[in-house]
């Protein structure tokens, strides 16, 4: 296969500005799609060309195959990269693009297919000698057979939605009086959400630890592993901070894992990147969970450790390249967090937040990557996912790596909308959590919205205070209360801290 010239990035923020990096590093050329409301989005300025899609929802824009083929072939792409998200594990897609003879960044369409729905990627794994969760074969509907099954599995179980993800469609069941309504709800959630009402069940793993192994293939049957990321620190089964490698994870763990990872990609003939997750139980048991046909929202930790580029891997693999390692010769050295960084109110239940970024300071400094998709003055859409970018951290132990990311989070300032910053602040200050011993419920069990620190935009209002009052007041004008007898006021204090970190950072 001819080497990729010009590539179309079927995605919108971070990633899309990650995935043009890459392109622009490799002399690729980078095309941009966007919606109404992202004709000045960061990914559509940071492009070679961008191509309007049209509509300010996904549905509208970038869940729109039609579109996104069409803008491939008007402006002369030879490859689509999906990103994560929106269209990047959807088959029909892969298809569509190999049809208009554009191709697709990702892996073949029968891959995603299997994996995609839980209870066929079961199945292949079963057969593959791939360890799974304790469950049923097949999907139940009917309470009563439902019942005789979670007896044989043991309470208590989780009924999952068979095309479910996301941390969506499924519930936990402690007993036989919750089992007819779980059924009952999940179904329903699962129609409406991934129209398919199809449901089954499995053993629940009680106060576990999910861990992912990063797997790359090639198409000539090549596959290696790339080693773990911790992934229990979640909020309601949603990611929140990622880190390679786990503190839980030993070294003949992480080979068992490893060997298992590549076993599960090679059973569905997997090329490009993916990712193979995992359910550890307190006794370090651990069993297949599913496989994200994608790149994931944390791939930078693996790359900051590993020392490759994600991205670069995939391109090569979708120009028909053979894999440029073995896997003797991946080396992990170091320690790396990812800390994602959402416009959401955590004062408020995480409730998603909009407007504009009036002012924007990213950390820099050692060991300080930010994959951001947004910039100073850009408008945040209530549109789509509200995840603004991911504050990278690397260091030589884990311990540096902890305290280098207390220093970037005293830099790192968004003013003009609520960010989960001081989450990540509390997070950090948690014993546990340098301890590394969270399990998937630590967040869920002792987060308190009481138990954040100021807001971190007090600094930026006391600046913009301090100097209006010095405009107003003039250098001659009295002292302010409190200054009479010589001691500086909060207001000043506050102001100064503020100025000799801009200093600091831009000067």
């Amino acid at each position: 296969m001819a080497a990729l010239k010009k590539v179309l990035v079927a995605n919108r923020g971070e990633i899309a500005v990650r995935v043009m990096r890459t392109l622009r590093e490799r002399r690729i050329g980078s095309v941009a799609v966007f919606s109404e409301v992202d004709r000045l989005a960061a990914h559509v300025l940071f492009a070679d060309e961008a191509l309007p899609l049209g509509g300010k929802t996904s549905a509208e824009s970038y869940l729109r195959i039609d579109k996104i083929v069409d803008a491939a072939r008007r402006a002369g792409a030879d490859a689509v990269h999906p990103g994560y998200g929106f269209l990047s594990e959807n088959p029909s897609f892969a298809r569509a693009l190999t049809a208009a003879g554009l191709t697709f960044v990702g892996p073949p369409a029968d891959a995603m297919e299997i994996m995609g729905n839980k209870l066929k990627a079961r199945a292949k794994m079963l057969a593959a000698g791939v360890r799974v969760i304790p469950g049923t074969d097949g999907p139940v509907s009917d309470p009563a057979e439902a019942a005789r099954l979670a007896e044989e599995i043991g309470y208590p179980v989780i009924v999952k939605a068979a095309a479910g993800g996301g941390g969506k469609g499924m519930r936990i069941v402690r007993g036989p009086d919750q089992l007819a309504a779980a059924l009952r709800a999940t179904g329903e959630e699962a129609g409406k959400a991934f129209a398919d009402s199809a449901v089954y069940l499995e053993k629940y793993i009680d106060r576990p630890r999910h861990i992912e192994i990063q797997v790359m293939a090639d198409a000539r049957g090549n596959a290696i592993h790339l080693g773990e990321r911790e992934c229990s620190l979640q909020r309601r089964h949603q990611k929140v901070v990622e880190e390679c490698p786990s503190p839980f994870v030993d070294a003949a763990m992480r080979e068992a894992m490893g060997r298992m990872a590549v076993q599960a990609a090679k059973a569905v003939g997997y090329v490009g990147a993916g990712t193979v997750e995992f359910i550890v139980d307190p006794g370090r048991d651990f069993y297949f969970l599913e496989m994200n046909t994608r790149l994931q929202v944390e791939h930078p930790v693996t790359e900051m450790v590993t020392y490759t580029d994600l991205v670069e891997l995939q391109l090569a693999a979708a120009a028909g390249e053979p894999l440029p390692l073995r896997q003797e010769d991946v080396r992990a050295r170091g320690w790396a967090m990812e800390f994602r960084i959402y416009a959401e109110d955590p004062a408020r239940g995480f409730l998603p937040a909009a407007g504009r970024i009036l002012r924007l300071r990213e950390p820099v400094g050692p060991g300080i990557r930010h994959d951001s998709g947004i910039y100073q003055g850009c408008e945040v859409s209530v549109f789509y996912d509200p995840l603004l970018s991911k504050l990278v951290v690397y260091g030589a132990e884990r311990g540096d790596v902890l305290e280098r990311a207390r220093r970037a989070f005293d830099e790192f300032v968004v003013a003009g909308i609520k960010t989960n910053i001081p989450f990540h602040k509390w997070l950090l200050a948690q014993p546990a959590f340098a301890a590394g011993d969270c399990d998937t419920h630590y967040i869920d069990e002792h987060f308190r919205p009481e138990l954040l620190a100021q807001d971190p935009e007090l600094p930026f209002v006391a600046l913009v205070a301090a100097a209006l009052a010095y405009h107003q007041h003039g250098r001659g004008a009295p002292a302010a209360r409190g200054e009479a007898d010589g001691a500086t006021s909060r207001w000043r204090q506050a102001a100064r801290r503020e100025a000799v970190m801009r200093r600091s950072t831009h000067g």
